[in-house]
C-alpha cells in the first residue's frame, strides 16, 4: 500500500536591527522588536492561522489523515511573544491525535556543521521543549534545512533518534528512488525518509504558476500520479514550510481547498498516510552512502548557500569559536543571543551566489552589508561572552571545560551502570533490587557535590 509522508516546518527569521561599530561594548540588544512583531503576525494571519486551521479540518473529517509538523526553538518563542493563538491551535491539531511533532535545532542554526557538542545539546533542549509542550517525545529528527551527511546521521543515531528526514538529491540518489526507505551509511540503527523535491515543489513552488504545464494543477491529477507510482515504490515524502500555504502560494490560488481534497481522494485510490515514526519501522531497502552534506535549498542541494564565500565561512568560525565558553555560561541572555545569532538565515543574507540578486535581505543593501552588520554584533557578543570568564586565557578555559566534560561522561558512565546492575538485580532478586530510601539521598548529594564543582571551576576561571 503507498503511503504518503506529509511534513511542514515551522520557523521564523529574528530580524537583527542596524548595529553599527560605534555601539560595539554599548549596547547589548540586537533585535527589531517592532520588525519582528510584524512580520511574526504578517505570517501568521496570511499563512499559519488559514493553514493549521485547514489540517485541523481534515484530521476531524479523515479518519486516514496525518500529518507531521517540526518547529523550531527560535521560531516558536517569537509566536508565543506575538502570535501565541497560533500556539492555540496547534494544540487544537495536536488533539486530534493525527499529528506528530517531530525534532529539529533550536536555533535552526548549522551546528551541525560547527560543533557536536553544541548542536546535540540544543536538539536535546528541543526535544524536551516539544515534550513538555505537546506532550510528544520526539522519535524522528529534521536538521535544519533538511542538512544532512553520513556523519550527521552518526549523530543522530546517537541522540537516539529512530528516522531522520533529507533531500532526495539527484546527485546523491542517482538511478535509486526517493519512495523507499534507507539506512544512513554510518549507523544503520537510523532510518532515512528522502523528501520527494517534485511532487513537493509542485505545491510549494509552483501551484499559482499560470506558466507551468501542469497548471493549475488539480487534486484528483496530483493523487493519480502518486497511485501510479511504480509497484513497490510505496513511500511518498512530500516535505514543505508551512508558509508555502498562503505566502509563496496565495490563498487565492485556492492551495488549501486542493489540500483539503487529498485525504478522501487518496482513500479512493487506496493510498493511505503515515506518521515519519511509523514508516522508520518498516525495512529498509539499504544504506544511503552521503558522504557530503545536502540540503533542500537551491538547485545544487547543498550547503553553498550560507557557507559558499569568505565572508560566511569567517563569520561561522567566529561565531563557533566561542561555543565551548557559552555552553557553560550561566547568563541566560547570551544563551538566548546564541540562539538567535546562531539562526541560518543570518548566513544567508551573506550569500553571493547567482540568482540571489532579488533575494529578500530585510533591511541589508547586500551580501556585505549584512556581513558587516552581523559582525559588528558578533563582535560585542564575543566580549561579552569572554568578559564572563575575566580574562581568563584561552588554555585555562579549555582545561575547565574538559574536566567539566569529563565529570559529566564519568556521570554518564556510572549511571549506565548502575541501571545495567539494578537490571541485573531485579532478574534474580526483584524485591531486593528495589532502591531504599537511604540509597537516595547518597545519590543526591554525588549530584549535588558534582555542581559544586562546576560552580567551583567556573569561579577559578574568573580570577
Amino acid at each position: 500500500m503507498k503511503k504518503i509522508c506529509l511534513y511542514f516546518e515551522i520557523h521564523h527569521v529574528i530580524h537583527l536591527k542596524r548595529y553599527r561599530f560605534f555601539d560595539i561594548g554599548r549596547d547589548h540588544y540586537y533585535y527589531d522588536d517592532f520588525e519582528n512583531d510584524r512580520s511574526t503576525n504578517d505570517i501568521a494571519d496570511r499563512s499559519y492561522v488559514p493553514a493549521l486551521n485547514a489540517l485541523i479540518q481534515m484530521a476531524k473529517e479523515n479518519d486516514n489523515f496525518k500529518v507531521a509538523l517540526s518547529l523550531s526553538g527560535v521560531g516558536l518563542e517569537q509566536l508565543q511573544y506575538h502570535a501565541p493563538h497560533v500556539i492555540d491551535l496547534l494544540h487544537e491539531l495536536n488533539a486530534t491525535g493525527k499529528v506528530e511533532f517531530l525534532c529539529e535545532p533550536y536555533s535552526h542554526g548549522l551546528g551541525s556543521l560547527g560543533n557536536e557538542e553544541s548542536f546535540c545539546s540544543e536538539v536535546e533542549r528541543m526535544s524536551k521543549t516539544i515534550e513538555e509542550l505537546f506532550g510528544q517525545k520526539p522519535k524522528v529528527f529534521r536538521n535544519s534545512s533538511l542538512i544532512y551527511s553520513d556523519d550527521i546521521g552518526a549523530m543522530v543515531a546517537n541522540m537516539g533518534f529512530k528516522g531522520m528526514l533529507t533531500e532526495g538529491a539527484k546527485h546523491v540518489l542517482g538511478w535509486k528512488s526517493p519512495h523507499f526507505i534507507y539506512d544512513c551509511a554510518a549507523d544503520s540503527r537510523l532510518k532515512l525518509l528522502l523528501r520527494d523535491y517534485k511532487l513537493s515543489d509542485d505545491i510549494s513552488l509552483r501551484f499559482n504558476d499560470s506558466s507551468w504545464s501542469e497548471y493549475p494543477l488539480y487534486a484528483d491529477r496530483y493523487m493519480d500520479w502518486i497511485a501510479d507510482m511504480p509497484e513497490g515504490e510505496d513511500v511518498i515524502n512530500i516535505f514543505m514550510e508551512l508558509c508555502a500555504l498562503g505566502i509563496y502560494q496565495p490563498l487565492s490560488s485556492n492551495v488549501l481547498e486542493f489540500l483539503k481534497a487529498l485525504p478522501a481522494l487518496a482513500a479512493e485510490r487506496g493510498v493511505g498516510f503515515a506518521f515519519p515514526s511509523e514508516l522508520c519501522e518498516e525495512k529498509s531497502v539499504g544504506s544511503l552512502d552521503v558522504p557530503y552534506n545536502i540540503s533542500w535549498v537551491d538547485e545544487e542541494r547543498d550547503t553553498s548557500c550560507w557557507l559558499g564565500n569568505s565572508l560566511q565561512r569567517e563569520a561561522f568560525q567566529k561565531l563557533y569559536s566561542i561555543a565551548e565558553r557559552v555552553m557553560i555560561c550561566p547568563d541566560r541572555s547570551i544563551k538566548q543571543d546564541w540562539d538567535y545569532l546562531q539562526a541560518s538565515n543570518n548566513f544567508r543574507f551573506m550569500c553571493t551566489k547567482p540568482g540571489y540578486g532579488s533575494f529578500n535581505r530585510g533591511i541589508y543593501d547586500g551580501p556585505y552589508d549584512a556581513f558587516t552588520n552581523y559582525m559588528n554584533i558578533l563582535g560585542d557578543f564575543v566580549t561579552r561572552v569572554n568578559n564572563i570568564y575575566g580574562g581568563a586565557e584561552n588554555e585555562e578555559i579549555n582545561s575547565l571545560i574538559t574536566i567539566i566534560q569529563n565529570q559529566d561522561d564519568e556521570l554518564a558512565a556510572k549511571d549506565k551502570e548502575i541501571e545495567k546492575l539494578q537490571k541485573l538485580l531485579a532478574k534474580y532478586n526483584p524485591i531486593e533490587s528495589e532502591p531504599s530510601a537511604d540509597d537516595k539521598p547518597s545519590r543526591k548529594k554525588k549530584s549535588e557535590g558534582v555542581e559544586a564543582k562546576k560552580t567551583t571551576a567556573k569561579k577559578a576561571s574568573g580570577k
